[in-house]
């Protein structure tokens, strides 16, 4: 019988002198399993063993049989999207696009890429989010480099993007050039997007982070926005040194008691620092708004600024509340996501 396309192996199967009460088989034994656990494999065969079983390839894989093996095993570890997840990984190891594998799926792999698959196949089942494996996530059009110490974008936030874009070039369109702020930038992603897509706005990036800020420098560069995009470390809206006409933020809006029950690609590997919202989740936009409604905050503004916060689903009431209390004078609304979720509130001062 041939070799299957995916094995798992146990230091023990490979070692000569290992104790096991039977020797593995690579097409009996299809799952992982825990260290000194029963296995019991497709033909009814029970066999015990004390190593850590490890996923691999067969050496002769090409690209379908690598793609069909990883999916399977990214879907019996609860991967939401298991197919694309492979996919995406292995462009990333071939240096191609995803529609590319599907119309070459004999593509021979090289023993080199094999391993590198492999081992990214590894760490995404053990969750660690697919935009940190390659390094990248697709946002607004752009691919912004991502890494351990920043959130990963989401498509939610396109529609803060989107909403202040429309903002942003009717101030262009009346011939105001216009200054933009973006309050807890992370990876650059918002200010790196307002900055590709209205060429004529000055954007002020800040972070309390500077390994944050680190990667929204690369971004930054990599899309030649530095003449644009400005950035600045402290804390929320404090190190803006001059006043602007629209003011964006995606804060930290996770209440804290709720970190817990998040996805683990999530709470295991993305930064604490930029879920943490407090007990509520609302506490770090509830800090930017008094400091921009206190006096001293006040000049950070200009007149008929534009306020865009996005927020959790669950916290359109109160964060509708906190804004007007902040500027009782303005105009408050809410935006929804395209899952006709409350996602935005925008405040017209």
């Amino acid at each position: 019988m041939g070799a299957r396309p995916a094995i798992f192996r146990t230091d023990a199967h490979a070692a000569p002198d290992a104790t096991v009460d039977e020797k593995l088989r690579s097409d009996d034994f299809s799952r992982p399993v825990r260290p000194t656990t029963k296995v019991v494999t497709t033909k009814g065969r029970i066999f015990r063993t004390d190593g850590p079983f490890i996923w691999r390839l067969d050496r002769s894989s090409d690209v379908g049989r690598a793609l069909l093996a990883a999916t399977r095993r990214l879907q019996e570890v609860g991967a939401e999207t298991p197919q694309l997840d492979a996919a995406i990984l292995m462009a990333h190891v071939l240096g191609v696009s995803k529609a590319w594998l599907y119309a070459y799926p004999n593509r021979p792999l090289a023993e080199a890429e094999i391993d590198r698959f492999e081992a990214l196949v590894r760490r995404r089942m053990k969750h660690e989010p697919v935009a940190y494996l390659v390094c990248f996530k697709s946002f607004f059009g752009l691919d912004i480099t991502v890494d351990r110490r920043v959130l990963i974008p989401r498509p939610e936030t396109e529609l803060l993007v989107e909403r202040a874009l429309e903002h942003v070039h009717a101030l262009i369109q009346s011939g105001v050039t216009p200054r933009v702020a973006d309050i807890g930038a992370g990876s650059g992603a918002i200010a790196v997007a307002i900055a590709v897509n209205a060429p004529e706005a000055v954007i002020y990036a800040t972070d309390l982070s500077e390994d944050a800020l680190a990667v929204a420098g690369q971004n930054v560069w990599r899309y030649g926005v530095g003449e644009q995009v400005q950035l600045l470390p402290g804390r929320l809206a404090e190190p803006l040194a001059e006043p602007v006409h629209v003011l964006i933020a995606n804060l930290p809006y996770v209440a804290t008691p709720a970190l817990t029950g998040l996805a683990p690609q999530v709470r295991d590997y993305e930064p604490t620092l930029a879920l943490d919202g407090g007990p509520d989740g609302l506490w770090v936009i509830a800090e930017l708004l008094d400091q921009l409604a206190h006096p001293a905050g006040r000049p950070k503004l200009l007149p008929g600024a534009t306020i865009y916060l996005e927020i959790g689903a669950d916290q359109e009431t109160t964060a509708q509340a906190l804004a007007q209390q902040a500027f009782p004078a303005a105009e408050v609304a809410v935006l929804y996501d395209y899952a006709d979720l409350p996602r935005v509130i925008v405040i017209s001062t």
